[in-house]
């Protein structure tokens, strides 16, 4: 009997069992986007790479295998949105003028933000730039932890410059685009990215500009207090005690005559090696306490000590403390925005960039011009004003 066809390239798992646990009520609730690029032929290589590398930025809640066509119109991925359980769409495409543009929209009805972005740097320039880049682990299996900052001014009303409305409306749809934490029952280990989205301050208070920087970055974190030797001796102990029991970690003494050889650095084998003396980097990073949460044997007299209640040695070896570290993985954006539009794409302006600032500009160019007309007029035909109210001047 043949084998039966198994597809590989549509259908992601293919070599999975057939009878899966299914999938939890809070995961299948979880916000859904698609990174698409509007007119896939029409972009170029360098707009393709960045809606790349926003999709690994959304993962693993996205569309990552989407192959957009051509002849695709936005109406195509609208009309599946509803089937797909997708929420969210960010439409990457390119003007007339040359100008890259983002749309945020929330299926099914709106709104939809539309920024232009001004400048980008891809993921394999920022890589190429850092001395130890990182990337391709364990870190998109999760979403990341969404950061905002400065979105909201204060004292902002619906009369500013930038609305009260629209910058909840912002943090809003942001905040939907990724799952929530719980503070409380979610696992530490679960969250290792970091999206940062920062607004940039304006310089006048009268200036309607909406600015914003998009930051994706990794969360590193390794043992505090320690040299850079005890610190590889450590992370081989622990390669060792695994399952796998990989001897990759393990450093090398085989040229070393004594384990101290290792341990001493400075000249001459004098002093002890620091992070200071060793070339790494200082001890400037946030430091937090871990309660390490991996089972343990527990000893006769170790669980003698907790039946009589005194745990408390226990938890204080438990406790680590780490070095917390950022690590930029990419993309970069700065994104301003320029319309808000009510409904996917269509619909009423409720906010827009240039129109604003042409009223703005045009109502104060208006007063000026009527304040010098009415003083011309009140200089040089003073005398008509004096007689009309009845003013008699003695010559």
């Amino acid at each position: 009997m043949a084998k039966p066809r198994t597809k590989k390239r549509t259908h992601v798992g293919a070599n999975n069992p057939k009878h899966q646990a299914p999938a939890s009520r809070s995961a299948a609730l979880d916000p859904k986007s698609m990174v698409i690029r509007i007119g896939a032929g029409e972009v170029g290589s360098s707009i393709s790479q960045l809606a790349k590398d926003v999709r690994q930025v959304m993962e693993p809640g996205t569309a990552s295998r989407l192959k957009e066509r051509r002849a695709n119109r936005l109406r195509d991925y609208v009309t599946m949105t509803g089937p797909l359980g997708v929420t969210h769409l960010l439409l990457f495409s390119r003007s007339e003028s040359g100008n890259t543009n983002l749309r945020v929209a929330t299926t099914p009805r709106g709104p939809t933000l539309h920024f232009r972005v001004e400048k980008y740097s891809l993921s394999k320039d920022v890589r190429r730039a850092q001395r130890h880049p990182r990337g391709g682990g364990k870190e998109y299996a999760t979403p990341p932890l969404l950061i905002m900052n400065n979105i909201s001014t204060p004292g902002a009303d619906a009369q500013s410059a930038v609305p009260k409305h629209l910058e909840t409306l912002t943090t809003t749809i942001f905040q939907s685009m990724f799952p929530r934490i719980n503070p409380q029952t979610t696992p530490l280990k679960s969250i290792q990215r970091v999206l940062l989205i920062n607004r940039e301050p304006a310089s006048d208070k009268s200036d309607g500009s909406f600015v914003l920087n998009f930051r994706h970055y990794a969360i590193t974190t390794k043992a505090a207090g320690l040299s850079r030797p005890l610190r590889r001796l450590n992370a081989a102990e622990k390669i060792l005690n695994g399952k796998n029991g990989r001897k990759g970690g393990v450093p090398n003494l085989g040229k070393l005559e004594d384990i101290a050889d290792f341990m001493i650095g400075g000249e001459n084998g004098e002093g002890y090696m620091t992070d200071a003396t060793s070339g790494s980097e200082m001890d400037t990073d946030a430091e937090v306490e871990v309660l390490e949460d991996a089972p343990r044997k527990v000893s006769t007299k170790a669980r003698a000590a907790r039946e009589n209640g005194d745990d408390r040695t226990e938890d204080d070896d438990r406790v680590e403390r780490r070095r917390v570290k950022l690590v930029e993985l990419g993309p970069r954006m700065k994104l301003r925005m320029t319309k808000v539009e009510e409904g996917l794409c269509s619909g009423k302006v409720m906010w827009h960039d240039h129109i604003h600032r042409w009223y703005s500009n045009t109502a104060q160019r208006m007063i000026l011009t009527f304040w010098r007309f009415s003083r011309f007029i009140y200089s040089h035909f003073h005398f008509l004003f004096g007689m009309a109210f009845g003013e008699r001047r003695i010559i």
